[in-house]
């Protein structure tokens, strides 16, 4: 029976508005459904939740995040999300339905494909992705079952479950390692960090699977690919299909490095090198049948073309008006593989030339001088073939990769291909010292055998030193670092007998030190000699200011006067207070008084004693008191409330 037929969903309405006709695909987290759109009468795709995980607050929040993501996307080769919402246990994605299969049923049917039909796939996957990273979403689970190519050709980037911003960072210590293994970048397996450049990667890794049929790292445990993923280089896809011209290898090997930062910055960056390796094949290398590809000579098969994914009627249809130029970048022409004789089971090459000549001499068939003749001709046929290959092919090798490995390994390396080495040297901030940051010709590049390559080497990155400023000024100080490559810093100030004031003491680094250029250079500037602050408080303006200047400081009245207890024009307060150490022809700013201020006197007669001390001093006002006895009542006060007195005065307060 139809494993549909027994889901619980086909035939149901979800949320009173998408009933479920057929079950399309099943992952790890939901389930796919074909559902008519009851409301709007039309069929689109209806991604459920297993309900066993909608009481999973993380998954429910994943799943609702991908609807939000990708519902900011509005691409044609983006798989739309309309609709979002849950229906008692289930959670559900209203997306877009494609009529078609994925790039992993193509690649299980055809194996490698055709360079051309390679490049038409990726143009578009690249142009989605690059409106996804232009957005600021990372889809981070780039792989050929989640794209779509529909019944029209068109081809669609879908399931953006995983999605995370551009600038997040997942711990693997923290939450599951997420993606496909065979697909996951060497940052994202040994920290967790995912951008633009993780999805780039993984474009890289599917490259290589649609030009051979193949992954390229394969291991008997998912531990095994990860490893691979880190510690090697993905191999060229002409070593498994020898006739990958060298343009494509280099992509794939830009796409796949394993440093995120040489790779191209993002889908878009890598959707212009393809354009501009498109443009540097010829057709016969674009049409190429690789030795790959299913249902060809090469296995046996038969002649059904497995690379058709245009349908006549869709071509037919779109050929019926002119496409807009996204529509040519997203519509795929893949042209079926060139005509062919059967092949002779059981038999090579040279078998088949037997087979073909066998019947020649028969009765009735050329005599055995004819038949000699004709093996004669064609073995020299085949001699100038092989003269021909040499001529055009054999005497050129691609040249040998060496990047980030040891100046003495390189040339190893590239001599024992037969090749002669030069060596240059530069520096570089991200290659080690010694080791080879690039040659040319550059790795793939076709050469001729025996010829020179010139590797640049590595002097590591290049060091300005740290100038020697003490006893500077400041202003002078920064400019020499500043030609020496270097960036001033921060500065402060420390107390020094020897160096003038405003000169340098020190910098950290310290002086012929090291650093790469525009490196930050902290500095210390002296105070000049330490002294003490006079105490100038309750003198008068003129006589303080004279006091501090003998001191070797300067002096700077404040604006503004403020009332206090000291006499009109004498210093009220002064900064930094006497006693505080200073440097030599610091500051001192003055605040000078106006005078006392005149408050009014409070009643406290009939006040208890200390109640009426507590009133008095609180108003401002010091206290003494007159007893009678030893404590009692306040009979009278030597100001009379209502009257005013200076803040700061004595006020008497009479007790019996």
């Amino acid at each position: 029976m139809d494993a549909t037929l027994q889901d619980p969903l086909i035939g149901q309405v979800i949320d009173g508005r998408y009933r479920v006709q057929a079950r399309v695909a099943v992952g790890g987290m939901a389930t796919v459904y074909r559902a008519l759109d009851t409301r709007l009468d039309r069929v689109l795709a209806l991604k459920v939740m297993h309900p066993a995980l909608s009481t999973d607050d993380v998954f429910v929040e994943r799943f609702i995040r991908e609807a939000k993501s990708v519902a900011r996307l509005n691409h044609p080769n983006v798989v739309s999300v309309t609709d979002q919402g849950s229906d008692g246990d289930y959670v559900y994605l209203a997306m877009e339905y494609v009529e078609g299969c994925t790039l992993r049923d193509l690649l299980r049917e055809a194996g490698a494909l055709q360079p051309r039909a390679v490049l038409d796939i990726m143009e578009p996957v690249l142009a989605g992705l690059g409106a996804a990273h232009r957005a600021g979403l990372v889809h981070r689970d780039v792989k050929p079952e989640n794209v779509l190519i529909g019944d029209d050709g068109r081809v669609k980037v879908a399931d953006f479950g995983l999605v995370r911003g551009v600038d997040s960072h997942t711990s693997a210590h923290t939450e599951s390692l997420l993606g496909t293994v065979s697909y996951l970048a060497p940052e994202q397996i040994e920290s967790g960090t995912v951008g633009p450049a993780t999805d780039v990667y993984a474009c890289g890794i599917m490259l290589h699977e649609l030009l051979t049929g193949v992954k390229p790292y394969t291991g008997d445990s998912p531990a095994q690919v990860l490893l691979a993923h880190v510690n090697r280089d993905v191999p060229a896809p002409s070593l498994r299909e020898p006739g990958t011209p060298a343009e494509l290898d280099r992509l794939v090997a830009l796409a796949a490095e394993r440093r995120p930062e040489v790779r191209p910055a993002d889908a878009a960056a890598l959707f212009s090198l393809l354009r501009t390796t498109r443009s540097q094949l010829t057709d016969a290398q674009l049409d190429a049948l690789p030795r790959g590809a299913r249902g060809t000579e090469h296995d046996g098969g038969g002649s059904e073309d497995v690379t058709r994914v245009v349908s006549r009627p869709a071509r037919a249809a779109a050929a019926a008006r002119e496409p807009s130029q996204t529509e040519r970048t997203a519509l795929i022409e893949l042209p079926p593989p060139p005509a062919r004789a059967p092949a002779t089971a059981g038999r090579g090459g040279l078998g088949r030339l037997r087979a073909g000549l066998g019947g020649l001499g028969g009765p009735g068939g050329l005599s055995r001088r004819s038949l000699a003749a004709i093996v004669g001709g064609v073995l020299l046929a085949l001699g100038l073939g092989v003269g021909l290959w040499y001529v055009n092919s054999g005497q050129f090798m691609p040249t040998p990769g060496v990047y980030d490995v040891s100046e003495a390994e390189a040339t190893q390396t590239l001599r024992e291909a037969g090749l002669r080495v030069e060596v240059e040297t530069e520096h570089s901030p991200t290659v080690d010292a010694g080791n080879v940051i690039t040659t040319d010709p550059a790795r793939g590049d076709r050469i001729r055998r025996n010829a020179t390559v010139t590797m640049t080497v590595s002097l590591g990155p290049e060091v300005a030193t740290v100038p020697d400023v003490t006893g500077e000024e400041l202003e002078d100080a920064r400019e020499l670092i500043g030609d020496a490559g270097l960036t001033p810093g921060k500065v402060s100030y420390e107390f020094d007998e020897d160096v003038a004031r405003g000169s340098v003491v020190s910098t950290s680094p310290a002086a012929g030190e090291e650093r790469r250029p525009d490196s930050p250079v902290e500095l210390t500037v002296s105070r000049g000699v330490e002294i003490p602050v006079p105490d100038v408080v309750g003198e008068q303006e003129g006589t303080a200011m004279q006091l501090l200047e003998e001191a070797g400081f300067e002096a700077e009245p404040e604006g503004e006067r403020v009332h206090s207890r000291h006499p009109e024009g004498t210093v009220a307060e002064q900064s930094p207070d006497s006693g505080e150490a200073a440097g030599e022809g610091d500051t001192v700013t003055l605040t000078i008084s106006k005078g006392p201020a005149m408050i009014e006197v409070p009643d406290v007669r009939g006040k208890d004693e200390d109640e009426a001390i507590g009133i008095l001093e609180d108003a401002g006002f010091e206290v003494r008191v007159q007893r009678w006895f030893l404590t009692g009542t306040v009979f009278n006060q030597s100001v009379h409330s209502g009257d005013t007195a200076p803040e700061g005065s004595t006020i008497t307060i009479y007790v019996r």
